[in-house]
């Protein structure tokens, strides 16, 4: 006999693997800071690698989820889409984390500590904004998240203008300059990454109230 508790599942189990997702972005990017922070001798990608793996397995863990449970609380393409996007955010910071380490020494008196602070901001609204979910139709709350990050988006998007236009100067040794370029278009990508995993919930939201 096929038992009902597993045929509808755990109402909150979903809530609690998104949460967990959510929570394993802002660390990877936490361990980016600090691999920043170390010496280019002893910088490893062991802490960005363990956050991305354990946040694959969450993702895992939810499309198993999603296959055994026939009733979820929410729809099953938006908690697809929302295990996505938050996925994107560790993967895309190993990326930077990956250049950073082949870079060595050569990235000797580069600033990132900008775009380490609105990494830090986007990818903690949205972890608040995944916390919200389980509170239900909180509308207003996720819009006013959700306008934040469009904030820390645009803000983002005026400060590459400005690198670019600093990369462009000709001061820089054509390597060093490609380098950087990349970089910064990584770092970008982590705020939209985040702003797009924003726009997932706030659609969830508006959908349901």
């Amino acid at each position: 006999m096929i038992s009902l508790q597993k045929l509808f599942g755990k109402t909150d189990v979903f809530y609690d693997l998104l949460e967990a997702s959510a929570a394993e972005a802002r660390t990877s990017i936490d361990a980016l800071e600090k691999l920043l922070s170390d010496a280019p001798e002893k910088r490893t990608l062991e802490e960005l690698v363990a956050a991305r793996r354990k946040d694959k397995r969450i993702t895992e863990q939810i499309n198993e989820q999603l296959c055994r449970t026939f009733v979820t609380e929410l729809e099953r393409e938006d908690i697809e889409a929302l295990s996505t996007a938050l996925y994107k955010i560790p993967k895309t910071v190993e990326k930077i984390a990956e250049r950073v380490i082949i870079c060595r020494d050569k990235l000797d008196g580069a600033d990132f500590s900008r775009q380490l602070t609105m990494m830090t901001q986007a990818a903690g609204t949205v972890e608040v904004m995944i916390k919200v979910l389980r509170k239900k139709l909180h509308l207003e709350l996720i819009k006013d998240h959700n306008s934040k990050l469009q904030q820390i988006e645009g803000d983002g998007d005026k400060l590459m203008l400005e690198l670019l236009g600093d990369l462009y100067s000709g001061k820089y040794e054509p390597v060093r300059m490609i380098m950087l370029k990349d970089l910064y278009e990584l770092m970008e990508k982590v705020i939209d990454r985040c702003r797009d995993a924003g726009n997932a919930v706030s659609q969830v939201v508006l959908k349901y109230s």
